[in-house]
């Protein structure tokens, strides 16, 4: 079943203005549907599809001067780099096309932006529009459901997550999908990246991670507990960030002496990892973390629609010493709003110190009863 994705029309907008399109996200996530939609839709031009994991692709495009890359891409208007973070110094490559042949629309993708942003940042500098795609959102799913469906589907939703492999799947198939993917996202990107070799460290620490969701994160406490000094476990969150696992929310802080400065807390793109990773995807009536599920799911789901319509808002979580707490704080346009999130709905009261601190700032309960707008399946 195919679903539109967001980000597909603001890409073609973009198209033949004399930049690289590169568009990162992690495996299995639709970048290979998205960009041949992309091609699809420009019939009326030539256009080529490679795909990077291709060795003699990789070494059509390693070393070569400007004049044998266009011999290689020939007449086409339109190139597509599939996984292009597989060709070595693929950003001088880039560059070189771009400066040479402007007319010619190059789309890069990437599944470890790792690898592919760290070589096209300085040779591409103005020379690229970047974007992201990640797993679906609840708004891209309201192009096959209607909103009573989207209601139904909830619970599952933050079982399983929402890969497109795993979203029109039957609960049995979904368990082995997930399984598959959370150990492709460990093995194959993340420890192919400088040669990590530790896979049982980089697992220990991931379920850590995935049992601390909605939690504060102490990385000295995660050194101590996975016996790795402290730097390595930052090198490693770096690194899961980067191959779109995890996300940090730093904490808020302008105003008072007692706020936390320092901190962070992790999250997850996805809650089907998630759940794989510690190998719970059992109901929600049979669990005891179904709040830091819904916690997780909707800030998920928060990045997705802020990133899916341009929306321009830092995300933050606050805490005080006296351990007053907001789940979710945004800043958009210098103006601040507070989210709290709760799986069952009841009355919850804004922080004083919050409200003394930040007196123009809406808290608003986030809970199954109210979550469309937030997600971004209403205006």
């Amino acid at each position: 079943m195919l679903i539109r994705r967001k980000i597909q029309s603001e890409v073609e907008k973009t198209l033949f203005k004399g930049k690289i399109v590169v568009i990162y996200g992690p495996r299995q996530v639709g970048k290979t549907t998205l960009v041949k939609l992309i091609q699809e839709n420009q019939k009326q031009i030539a256009t080529a599809y490679f795909n990077c994991d291709e060795a003699d692709v990789r070494d059509a495009l390693t070393g070569k001067t400007s004049t044998e890359l266009k011999l290689f891409f020939g007449d086409n208007k339109l190139v597509i780099l599939d996984e292009a973070q597989r060709v070595r110094n693929i950003g001088l490559t880039l560059k070189l096309m771009v400066d040479n042949y402007p007319q010619m629309q190059i789309i890069a993708t990437g599944s470890s932006s790792f690898d592919l942003s760290n070589e096209i940042v300085e040779p591409l500098t103005g020379r690229k529009i970047e974007f992201y795609l990640y797993p679906f959102s609840l708004a891209e799913l309201k192009e096959i459901y209607s909103e009573i469906e989207i209601d139904r589907i909830l619970e599952n939703r933050m079982i399983f997550g929402m890969y497109p492999g795993v979203v029109f799947e039957s609960d049995f198939a979904k368990i082995k999908t997930l399984k598959t993917l959370a150990k492709s996202y460990v093995y194959k990107d993340v420890l192919e990246y400088r040669n990590i070799k530790n896979h049982e460290v980089l697992e220990k620490l991931l379920r850590a991670l995935a049992l601390q969701v909605g939690n504060e994160v102490s990385y000295g406490e995660l050194a101590s507990l996975i016996e790795i000094n402290k730097q390595t476990v930052a090198d490693y969150i770096q690194i899961l960030e980067k191959a779109f696992i995890v996300f940090r929310l730093p904490s808020f802080s302008s105003n008072l002496r007692n706020e936390i400065k320092s901190n962070r807390k992790i999250y997850f793109y996805d809650n089907g990892i998630r759940n794989a990773l510690i190998n719970n995807l059992n109901p929600l009536d049979l669990r005891q973390d179904a709040g830091a599920l819904w916690e997780n799911f909707m800030i998920g789901e928060r990045v997705k629609s802020n990133n899916n319509t341009d929306g321009d808002a830092n995300m933050y979580f606050w805490r005080t010493l006296q351990k007053q707490e907001i789940d979710l704080i945004e800043e958009r346009g210098g103006k601040l709003a507070g989210f709290e999130f709760k799986w069952k709905s009841r009355p919850g009261k804004v922080p004083v110190a919050f409200s003394r601190a930040y007196p123009d700032a809406k808290v608003e309960m986030i809970s199954r009863e109210n979550y469309k707008k937030f997600a971004g399946l209403r205006q």
